[in-house]
């Protein structure tokens, strides 16, 4: 009788645990699309400064995910505030959202596949 007491109180400590990490949305380049469209979402790029320069989405805003400062960029960040997370090809962006989510932002979207996935879908970049 105390194993399924305790079997069921893990599992409800695991669910509250997971509705925690729910601040973060993995999307596609067509619903990452109509996110950026939206009133006051952020969009940022956190690839390096070159591959910014080669081209990003309108609008976005850097911050080098792999400058050793991102902690520290973030950290001047509204964190209430929605922000739409893009990389190369959604690895870097990936882990980004991860350590934004980690600082408390609360609502923080990702898209998969990068810039690739939004250039081959013919959608636009500045700069490109």
């Amino acid at each position: 009788m105390k194993k399924i007491v305790l079997i069921v109180i893990s599992i409800f400590l695991l669910v509250g645990c997971t509705s925690m990490t729910a601040g973060v949305t993995n999307m596609n380049v067509s619903e990452f699309s109509a996110k950026i469209a939206e009133a006051g979402v952020v969009t940022l790029d956190v690839r390096t400064p070159n591959e910014f320069a080669e081209g990003y989405i309108e609008g976005a805003r850097l911050i080098d995910f792999q400058s050793g400062n991102f902690e520290n960029e973030i950290a001047t960040l509204d964190k209430n505030a929605t922000y739409a997370v893009y990389c190369r090809s959604g690895n870097r962006s990936g882990q980004a959202v991860k350590v934004m989510q980690d600082a408390g932002f609360t609502n923080v979207f990702n898209m998969n596949g990068g810039v690739i996935d939004w250039a081959n879908a013919g959608l636009p970049l500045v700069g490109n």
